[in-house]
């Protein structure tokens, strides 16, 4: 049997060129302090814009008494409902982490809240194009506006459009904060 031999060699650690770069740590450059990644105040503010906003348009969508009737509005109502809670948890999860100076830069958490800004921003989004096409449907093709709540629908819509633009940038700032890790 011919088996080679393993050996150790000493190494030499190499001389650094100059004093500063001894010292300096070595670490990958993330996306630490951009604002609107959670644990800032950008991140709290499109929180409490996508609250602000998903809650006014719930608000609008219940003053109206047909709106059961119109599946794409239930869906609006439904959407804006999670959107609201999802962003009232994570308002109270980033004021906490503001109020005593922590980063919510842990993989785990930024991938949990990745997931559910991806969730919540596509569940919204897709129920504001359907209300958007039915109250397109009632205005414009039907001309239905008189007997129905339009403005009270285009309203909750656009805010839910709104809820929307808050959501995105949260989602696509965390995901970039994973992918980046």
């Amino acid at each position: 049997m011919n088996v080679s031999q393993g050996a150790v060699h000493p190494v030499e650690e190499p001389t650094p060129q100059t004093e500063g770069a001894a010292n300096a740590p070595l670490h990958r450059v993330g996306m630490k302090d951009l604002q609107g990644m959670p644990g800032t105040i950008g991140g709290l503010v499109l929180r409490v814009s996508q609250l602000l906003s998903a809650v006014v348009a719930l608000s609008v969508m219940a003053t109206t008494s047909d709106f059961p009737s119109v599946t794409a509005f239930c869906y609006l109502v439904a959407a804006a409902g999670l959107q609201s809670v999802w962003s009232f948890v994570l308002a109270i999860v980033d004021a906490y982490a503001l109020l005593v100076g922590r980063r919510l830069q842990n993989s785990r958490v930024v991938s949990l809240f990745a997931v559910g800004d991806g969730i919540t921003s596509t569940l919204t989004f897709a129920s504001a194009c359907a209300s958007a096409g039915i109250t397109v449907l009632i205005s414009n093709d039907l001309g239905a506006c008189g007997k129905n709540h339009c403005a009270e629908f285009e309203t909750a819509t656009a805010l839910v459009f709104l809820s929307w633009f808050g959501a995105l940038p949260s989602f696509l700032l965390n995901f970039w904060s994973l992918a980046s890790k």
